[in-house]
């Protein structure tokens, strides 16, 4: 539903800009750092746009990999922490089966000293 939602505002903004790029179509004088260029209004509206969401779309991209990247590790930490516990209830287990060892217990002997 969040997908359909986000595609219908697309949609929407593209007629919008489109519109308002067909509105506007005399021609601009646009200075590049190499040079100047006459050119319709409409294309600088539409290159600037286009543009926009490129940039949007690749920042979007890095975004997705990078929080794959760091599911996929704390996916590694929670199998080894799950391996952790289950050896160490394996050997909570053995040590239940064991019966303890009897409890000696030892007296001290203190001597008296003695000159």
């Amino acid at each position: 539903m969040k997908f359909q939602w986000s595609l219908l505002l697309g949609l929407l903004f593209a007629i919008i800009i489109s519109l308002f790029a067909i509105f506007n179509i005399d021609a601009v004088r646009v200075n590049y750092i190499f040079g100047t260029a006459e050119l319709p209004l409409v294309l600088v509206i539409l290159f600037s746009a286009l543009l926009g969401a490129a940039v949007s779309g690749f920042v979007a991209m890095f975004r997705t990999v990078q929080s794959n990247h760091r599911l996929k590790e704390l996916q590694k930490e929670i199998t080894l922490k799950e391996q952790t516990i289950a050896s160490q209830q394996n050997e909570i287990a053995e040590l239940q089966k064991h019966p303890k060892a009897p409890v000696v217990e030892v007296e001290k002997v203190v001597e008296p000293i003695t000159d």
